[in-house]
């Protein structure tokens, strides 16, 4: 299958079992939500699917337009195409947003000329509302939660990845953010890019419509639908 595909993944971490049969596939062009209570797994899947270590899958796996990545290291994922927008961005003191964000753009996509990268990076910064003074300034330190997931979604239009994994990167976000952040999505919604929206709640997917939306509970999805879904979801909560 073309785009992204989970299958059966059954997740541990120190040796408590999270995930419980997992099981997702996202064509290219579509935008699917999972959505669910706190500790249902949805942050474990996240950083599975990006193969942090701390996350063990012991059962199932997971492929990108039909290759196997289960086993790959997470640099190895990244230059597949998969992206991991975080829930809680890191700061990085040393480490520039040009730089950083160079220095990754290159490691995907081979070495582009300066000039070339700082002119695509302004574009992307003017589309998102980010200063463009924020690219001088160290990774994420000192930056609000709001500049934080701005951060975030300016480094997945820059870096173009075609398998999108959104942690709750509309979380704290004031109304003037989460439409930016929404903006910064729904601009790579061309048909070939495969998006997961991970969220607590319905508002973002008020501005980012979403294909499918999937409902999961204590480590596995429980129910799957439309947007409409998410609507209901909002209104009667999580237990039936």
């Amino acid at each position: 299958m073309m785009g992204l595909e989970i299958k059966d993944l059954y997740v541990e971490v120190e040796g408590k079992e999270i995930l419980k049969g997992v099981s997702l596939s996202i064509a290219p062009g579509e935008v699917h939500a999972l959505m669910g209570p706190n500790g249902s797994g949805k942050s474990t899947l996240a950083n599975a699917l990006l193969g942090h270590p701390r996350y063990k899958i012991t059962k199932g796996a997971i492929f990108l337009d039909g290759e196997d990545i289960t086993s790959m290291a997470p640099d190895e994922r990244a230059r597949k195409g998969l992206f991991l927008s975080f829930q809680y961005p890191q700061e990085i003191p040393g480490v520039t947003v040009e730089n950083f964000l160079r220095t990754a753009y290159n490691n995907l996509h081979g070495k582009i000329d300066v000039v070339k990268f700082n002119a695509l990076l302004k574009e992307r910064m003017s589309a998102l509302h980010i200063d463009p003074a924020f690219s001088r300034r160290y990774l994420n330190e000192g930056f609000s939660g709001g500049e934080k997931k701005r951060m975030e979604v300016l480094q997945m239009t820059v870096l173009n990845p075609r398998f999108m994994v959104l942690d709750e990167t509309d979380s704290g976000l004031d109304v003037d953010a989460l439409k930016v952040v929404a903006q910064g999505i729904s601009a790579m919604r061309d048909g070939t890019h495969a998006t997961l929206i991970i969220t607590h709640f319905n508002r973002i997917l008020k501005l980012v419509e979403p294909d499918h939306v999937h409902i999961i509970t204590a480590g596995r999805i429980v129910k799957s639908g439309g947007k409409e879904l998410a609507h209901e979801t909002e209104e009667k909560g999580y237990r039936e």
